[in-house]
């Protein structure tokens, strides 16, 4: 009686288990046909940029100030001692305007020192030239007795009236006389000669001479004149401040012309050459320039990098000022281009999220990255023109690579 039961449970087991096979792989292609899953986030949320192809112009942006071309730095030359202020800076100065004035004991002392030095070797020398010019005379003198007594030797031996010999001995006394006074002239001629090599007193003369110019030099310093006509930017000085030979008195600077002093981040640098345009904005007005010196190294992940300035600066226009620089690295008349993502940089590979064809999901791809501009990444690889990606910040979804848009 039990066994029909038997038999339809076990052929319902028989479909159940029949159905449920057959559910495996439709479920599966429902979840093929899916697609895709991922975090959804709202389209509004994100900002997006399309592949173009057209030309193209390479640039890089960089803050910077403006400063002046001629700075003139002023520093004590000898150990000393602030006096006076006379002029503070935010002042128009001129080359002779005395800016502070200073003293120093020591160095008034072997100031005078050497003043005396010097009068010293200026009489030493000129004893010693008085007295090789009458050395040279009185060789000449000697030389020119010498020359009448071998004529007077000559006639008398013509005579017949001496020997042969007397007559040589008179020659030989007249060549030695004029090798003596060859001798004396040749003395002299060092003396008097500056420009090859100078008799002892006069070598003494000329270096305490130039010892004597060098303290006047350090006297005439403390007298604190700035040399150029300009305005006085920088004096840390008060009175009664002890300086140290070679500390920083002051800086004075021409307010025009200026140049622009730019900071462009290392990244960027790459391509930035001497002679490349550049353009400053001073926030009153566009000014063209063209870059004249990149700093070699790098500081604080920037390079530093100076351009002069070509057209006359809009009011306004000062020293200090803060400017942005755009330097022109190149011109492409025909590139793959697109909106610079965020945290993507030139000559680099960089991952991005590329829309879907119906823009509904968007798919992580590797991206390399060529040149730059302000605000355009030139496409080298793993995009084509018309496709979509997203420029936004998408550093949340690091660990996904898929995401739906709603």
């Amino acid at each position: 009686m039990d066994r029909p039961r038997e038999k339809r449970k076990r052929g319902i087991h028989y479909c159940l288990a029949g159905g449920g096979a057959l559910a495996i792989p439709v479920l599966s292609l429902s979840l093929v046909r899916l697609g895709p899953t991922g975090p959804e986030i709202q389209r509004q949320s994100v900002v997006f940029g399309t592949v173009i192809h057209g030309p193209m112009l390479f640039e890089v942006r960089g803050p910077g100030t403006l400063i002046p071309e001629k700075v003139e730095i002023l520093s004590a030359q000898v150990a000393c001692r602030v006096d006076q202020i006379r002029v503070y800076p935010g002042a128009w100065v001129r080359p002779d305007t005395v800016i502070a004035e200073l003293s120093s004991p020591e160095l008034e002392q072997s100031a005078r020192d050497a003043h005396w030095q010097l009068r010293s070797a200026e009489a030493d020398y000129k004893v010693n030239h008085l007295n090789q010019q009458a050395a040279v005379q009185a060789a000449q003198a000697a030389a020119k007795e010498a020359r009448a007594a071998l004529a007077a030797m000559v006639h008398l031996r013509n005579e017949g009236l001496i020997a042969e010999l007397e007559v040589l001995k008179a020659e030989a006394k007249a060549e030695e006389v004029n090798g003596r006074l060859n001798l004396e002239q040749a003395r002299l001629r060092l003396f008097e000669n500056k420009d090859g090599q100078a008799a002892p007193s006069l070598a003494r003369l000329e270096q305490a001479r130039a010892l004597s110019q060098l303290k006047e030099r350090q006297l005439g310093s403390l007298h604190l004149r700035p040399g150029i006509e300009g305005v006085l930017q920088y004096l840390p000085l008060q009175p009664g401040q002890s300086v140290g030979a070679g500390q920083i008195l002051a800086r004075i600077a021409k307010p025009l012309p200026l140049k622009a002093e730019l900071k462009i981040p290392e990244t960027q640098a790459k391509d930035v050459q001497i002679g490349q345009p550049v353009t400053i904005d001073t926030r009153n007005g566009l000014v063209k320039g063209r870059l004249i010196r990149v700093d070699p190294s790098v500081q604080n992940g920037t390079v530093l990098v100076e351009a002069t300035l070509d057209a006359n600066l809009p009011k306004g226009a000062r020293p200090d000022l803060s400017v942005d620089g755009v330097i022109e690295l190149a011109r492409s008349p025909g590139t793959l281009q697109v909106a610079r993502p965020v945290q993507a940089q030139p000559h680099a590979m960089s991952s991005v999220f590329k829309l879907s064809a119906d823009g509904t999901t968007a798919q992580r791809v590797k991206v390399r990255f060529g040149r730059g501009s302000v605000s355009q990444l030139e496409v080298l690889e793993g995009l084509r023109a018309g496709d979509q990606i997203i420029l936004s910040d998408t550093s949340p979804w690091d660990d996904q690579d898929h995401l739906r848009l709603k």
